[in-house]
C-alpha cells in the first residue's frame, strides 16, 4: 500500500477537526478508551453529542477554547492505502503551522462552511496550498446540513471557487458537498444529496492518483550518512535509482556507477521518491554528508546566490536585510546572510508591498539570499524537496522561517 499525506486547511469553526475526527470514527481507527475519553470531555463541555473534533484537538488550551492551535498528526489507514493527516489551525496567526503541515501534503481539503461561503481566510489557505505546490486541492463545503442540502448553494460555492482557482497553479481540483457532524458523503455516498454524483471524500482520497506527482525524472539523492566507503544512506529526492546507473557526486564532480540498492530487508531493483536506502557505489570516491548523487547531464544548479518564497515564523525577531542565519537544505548546512528583500505578499490580496523592509511573523516575501558555501538546489516548482530549505536562528537553533526556491542566481 502506498501512503498519502494530506492536510486540513480552511477558516475557524469550518469544521476541520470534526471531519478529520468522523474519517477516524467511521474508518475505526480509533480505540475505545479514545473514545470514551472524547465522549466524557463532551459531557463535561456540555455538548448534547459526542464531539469527534476533539480526537484531534489534543492541546489542552485547544479543547477549552474550542479552537486548533498546533498541527496535529494523525493516522489511519483502509484496505486500499495509509493515510498521515495534518490538522492544520485556521487562525490567521497560526499560518507558519498551516504551512508547515501542508509542506509535505499530497492533498489539501480546503473546508467551507456552506452558510458562509467563501471568506479571506479560504483564499488565503488556497494560495498558501497553491505556493507550496499541493499537487491537489479539494474543496469541501461542509455543514451542509445547515442549508437543507441545498445543491444551488453547493454549485455557487463550487463556482465561485474554481475562479478563484484558476489564477491560483492548482492542477487539480475536486469539489465534495459534506456534511462532517453527521458523516455525509465522507466515507459513503449520502442519500440526502442525491443531485450529488461524484465520489464519498474517502473513495477520493483512496483512489487520487499521486505516484506521477513526485520528479521521477530528475535523480537527486541527498546523502544522509556515509556508511562506510562506497555505502551511502538517503532519502531518494527524486527520479529512479537502479543499479548500473551512472551517476555524479556533486559537489566535487567525480563519475562512478551504482552497483546495488539495499534496505534493511535487501536489495532492490530500483529507489525513487520517498524511500529510504543504501546505495553502493563501484568506486571509492570522496563523499560526505550532505553531498548529492545525480545524473551526469542533469544535475541541480550549484549556486550561492538563490532567490526565494519565504514563510517568516518568528515573532520576536524579524527577517531584515543584513541579517545572517543558518540554512538546513536536504541535508546539508550552511550560513546565509539576507542580501534584499523584492517584496512583502499580501496573501489575502496578492497585493506585492516593494517598500517592505522586512517580514514579521507569519508574513511572506521574496527574499534574495547569499550563501557562505554552494547549495545543489533545484526550483521549488520542479523538486519540493530540493526546492525547499529552513532557516535557522544561529543563536537559539530556533526554526525561524521556511523557504520555497523560486530563482537560482548564477
Amino acid at each position: 500500500m502506498d501512503l498519502l499525506r494530506f492536510a486540513t486547511a480552511g477558516s475557524v469553526d469550518d469544521g476541520k477537526s470534526t471531519l478529520i475526527g468522523r474519517l477516524l470514527y467511521d474508518s475505526k481507527a480509533i480505540f475505545e478508551d479514545q473514545l470514551e475519553a472524547v465522549e466524557a470531555t463532551s459531557r463535561s463541555r456540555g455538548d448534547e453529542y459526542t464531539n469527534l473534533a476533539l480526537l484531534t484537538d489534543g492541546l489542552r488550551a485547544e479543547r477549552e477554547q474550542g479552537i486548533t492551535i498546533d498541527v496535529a498528526y494523525r493516522y489511519f489507514a483502509t484496505p486500499r492505502r495509509k493515510f498521515i493527516i495534518a490538522d492544520t489551525p485556521g487562525h490567521t496567526q497560526y499560518t507558519r503551522n498551516m504551512v508547515t503541515g501542508a509542506s509535505t501534503a499530497d492533498v489539501a481539503l480546503i473546508l467551507v462552511d456552506a452558510r458562509k461561503g467563501l471568506v479571506e481566510q479560504s483564499r488565503r489557505h488556497a494560495f498558501l496550498c497553491s505556493l507550496l505546490r499541493v499537487p491537489h486541492l479539494v474543496l469541501c463545503v461542509n455543514k451542509m446540513d445547515l442549508v437543507d442540502y441545498s445543491q444551488e448553494v453547493f454549485e455557487r460555492i463550487a463556482d465561485e471557487f474554481t475562479s478563484f482557482a484558476a489564477k491560483l497553479e492548482a492542477p487539480d481540483l475536486t469539489v465534495i458537498p459534506i456534511s462532517a457532524l453527521h458523516g455525509d458523503n465522507l466515507v459513503t455516498r449520502s442519500e440526502n444529496m442525491p443531485w450529488y454524483e461524484g465520489p464519498s471524500l474517502l473513495h477520493h482520497l483512496e483512489h487520487v492518483h499521486i505516484a506521477s506527482d513526485r520528479n521521477l525524472v530528475d535523480v537527486r539523492f541527498p546523502v544522509q550518512y556515509v556508511i562506510a566507503p562506497g555505502r551511502y544512506a538517503g532519502q531518494v529526492a527524486g527520479g529512479v535509482i537502479r543499479a548500473g546507473d551512472e551517476v555524479m557526486v556533486l559537489p566535487s564532480g567525480l563519475t562512478t556507477t551504482v552497483t546495488h540498492v539495499e534496505t534493511a530487508d535487501g536489495e532492490l531493483d530500483e529507489a525513487y521518491p520517498p524511500m529510504s536506502v543504501t546505495i553502493r557505489l563501484a568506486d571509492d570516491v570522496e563523499v560526505g554528508r550532505g553531498d548529492l548523487i545525480c545524473r551526469p547531464h542533469n544535475a541541480p544548479a550549484v549556486v550561492q546566490d538563490v532567490e526565494a518564497m519565504v514563510c517568516w515564523m518568528e515573532e520576536s525577531r524579524p527577517l531584515t536585510v543584513g541579517a545572517r542565519y543558518s540554512i538546513k537544505h536536504t541535508t546539508r548546512s550552511v550560513r546565509t546572510e539576507v542580501r534584499g528583500l523584492q517584496y512583502r505578499l499580501d496573501v489575502n490580496t496578492l497585493h506585492r508591498d516593494e517598500s517592505a523592509t522586512g517580514l514579521s511573523l507569519n508574513e511572506i516575501g521574496r527574499v534574495r539570499l547569499r550563501t557562505t558555501a554552494p547549495l545543489l538546489v533545484d526550483e521549488y516548482r520542479r523538486n519540493r524537496t530540493t526546492g525547499g530549505f529552513i532557516v535557522i536562528d544561529e543563536t537559539t537553533n530556533r526554526t525561524v522561517g521556511a523557504g520555497m526556491i523560486v530563482k537560482n542566481v548564477q
